[in-house]
């Protein structure tokens, strides 16, 4: 049996439209959520930053004084002695993702990084920096 739209009533068309506008409606607004997502900026690659070597570009290092992205010597971030003492997003220390907490009071642990938290915070931010084609130098060497 073949559909004829000849033989659609007016209100069978109508209903037919408009349940065809809100599925490309659904379709653009998840497109979109899709686009917001990918735009929002991992807190490893914001200022402050939490530790040597993490800073973004070019005189964002603590003194200032950094040739480039990711050799900055020492946090820009709120030094803090314990876990939920952070002041904002990306200032936690520790855990799985240093560097990378929610929000305000969600760190594990204290800034500047510890050993073990500082090489990790360092290796996902230069997969993060490779993944948005930024160019970054050599870690600094820790301080004495």
């Amino acid at each position: 049996m073949m559909f004829d739209p000849r033989d659609l009533s007016r209100r069978e068309f109508v209903g037919l439209s408009v349940a065809a506008l809100a599925g490309l409606s659904v379709g653009g607004a998840a497109a979109f959520a899709d686009d917001t997502k990918k735009a929002e900026k991992n807190p490893l690659l914001s200022d402050p930053h939490v530790c040597r070597g993490l800073n973004t570009c070019k005189g964002k290092g603590a003194d200032k004084k950094n040739s480039c992205a990711g050799t900055g010597t020492c946090a820009t971030a709120k030094s803090h002695p314990c876990g939920s003492a952070n002041e904002c997003k990306g200032q936690g220390g520790c855990g799985d993702t240093p560097g990378e907490n929610a929000c305000k009071g969600k760190g594990d642990c204290h800034v500047p990084l510890a050993k073990d938290a500082w090489k990790k915070a360092r290796k996902h931010f230069e997969v993060l920096m490779k993944a948005d084609d930024k160019k970054f130098g050599d870690a600094p060497k820790k301080s004495a």
